[in-house]
């Protein structure tokens, strides 16, 4: 039994964030075992919803709703999916044709709902120009972080992901100073070093994963998207809960003291949602804890 490498792997060139609803009377099982035949964890990482286990009579351990926020001019939503598809590639077309048999597979039991276009930009950066992800585990601890262990047969292995897509207004963000910008940020763009005196609603003040009890480390493999005129970052993180990824939130959105996170001068989620991503077992994703 194994994690669904994609979760491990760096992001990709080129990727897209599928999202399905449930079609009323539908073949969910149907659906479901038709995508193992295709889903390999690393070109396409899946990810199951709550409503999609619960149609199936099912409750996975620590998935639930995701939170809802609201703050000083901000709104934090929850948009919930029965099913998440993460298509990774290197060549676009490839993920276009790729798509088009998931959405063979599934169509049975359930239906495409939104489909968003993501993409590396230079060595991982964020459409602002600062790193994404300066503090990402990696190596075992990126398993710890990321990997469910010590809960059983169908669940090891497995991760939970939350899934979130911000709009940018980089009109706003250009129209700030450079300094008002690494402040907004916490790390110095030039070096992606961080700023010691930073104002606690600097992004990594506010969401410093050694600075909680316990530590809240996730593994992010967020990538920009864009579409048209509008463009931002899908953030993803994983974890063996979505515990860390909570407190997080609720940091940046000034739950804890009233700080909100600097980020909302500039970008707003459009999107939340939790996933659970089961393991591998024999290359095959292991849908047992769903009764499959």
């Amino acid at each position: 039994m194994s994690v669904q490498p994609g979760i491990l792997a760096p992001v990709p060139p080129v990727a897209r964030h599928l999202s399905f609803d449930a079609i009323p009377g539908g073949d969910l099982r149907g659906s479901l075992r038709a995508l193992q035949a295709i889903a390999d964890g690393e070109s396409a990482a899946i990810g199951v919803g709550l409503s999609l286990a619960r149609a199936l009579g099912r409750e996975i351990r620590g998935l639930h709703d995701f939170p809802v926020h609201s703050g000083a001019g901000f709104d934090v939503p929850a948009t919930p999916g029965a099913l998440w598809c993460w298509l990774r590639g290197t060549d676009r077309g490839e993920l276009v044709h790729l798509t088009r048999r998931v959405e063979a597979a599934l169509a049975p039991g359930l239906r495409q709902g939104a489909a968003v276009e993501a993409f590396r930009f230079g060595s991982g950066l964020d459409l602002t120009g600062y790193e994404d992800g300066t503090e990402n585990p990696t190596g075992d601890a990126a398993v710890a972080a990321a990997v469910v262990s010590g809960q059983g047969p169908g669940l090891d292995g497995g991760s939970f992901a939350a899934v979130q897509q911000w709009v940018h207004d980089l009109g706003a963000f250009a129209a700030m100073t450079p300094r008002e910008q690494d402040y907004t940020i916490g790390r110095r763009r030039s070096d992606n070093e961080e700023i010691e005196d930073a104002p606690a609603s600097a992004h990594v003040k506010r969401a410093e994963q050694e600075s909680f009890e316990p530590e809240a480390f996730v593994l992010r493999r967020s990538m920009p998207w864009v579409e048209g005129a509008r463009a931002g970052l899908v953030f993803v993180a994983f974890g063996r809960s979505v515990d860390a990824f909570e407190v997080q939130l609720r940091r940046m959105c000034g739950a804890e003291d009233g700080v909100a996170d600097a980020l909302f001068r500039f970008t707003r989620p459009v999107t939340g949602a939790y996933y659970w991503c089961p393991p591998l077992a024999g290359g095959r994703l292991d849908l047992r804890a769903l009764g499959l």
